[in-house]
């Protein structure tokens, strides 16, 4: 539910970045400086995408049997409880983790990227 958007908007925001920091680069020649921001802010993307499916499905998946219909019965009984602010419960924790994490994670990437092609170019 909360990946199929927030897949697109974290690898479009990633290669987005990428593409407009330094335009006419191979792949290999992309800055880590720049991976790292790239790859950190695509997380943060994902996550102000996913924070609310994410919360909603949460809640469902927790709930003892039958209470909930659904993920709108969730977003009704939420909305009448606690309001919007609810949705974004832990926001802040995540983003901090997002960002590095995310950094890390396809900086790693590229750089085994970069070892593969050399250990096996494709010329």
């Amino acid at each position: 539910m909360r990946d199929i958007h927030s897949n697109g908007v974290y690898f479009g925001v990633y290669e987005y970045i990428l593409r407009t920091a330094s335009p006419g680069k191979r792949r290999e020649e992309l800055h880590p400086t720049l991976i790292i921001f790239a790859g950190g802010t695509a997380g943060i993307s994902y996550w102000l995408t996913a924070i609310v499916p994410d919360t909603l499905k949460s809640i469902l998946q927790t709930a003892p049997d039958g209470k909930y219909r659904g993920v709108v019965d969730v977003y009704r009984d939420l909305m009448r409880h606690e309001g919007p602010k609810a949705l974004f419960k832990g926001i802040g924790p995540i983003l901090l983790r997002s960002f590095p994490s995310n950094a890390a994670c396809l900086l790693g990437y590229e750089m085994a990227l970069k070892a593969l092609n050399r250990i096996f170019p494709s010329d």
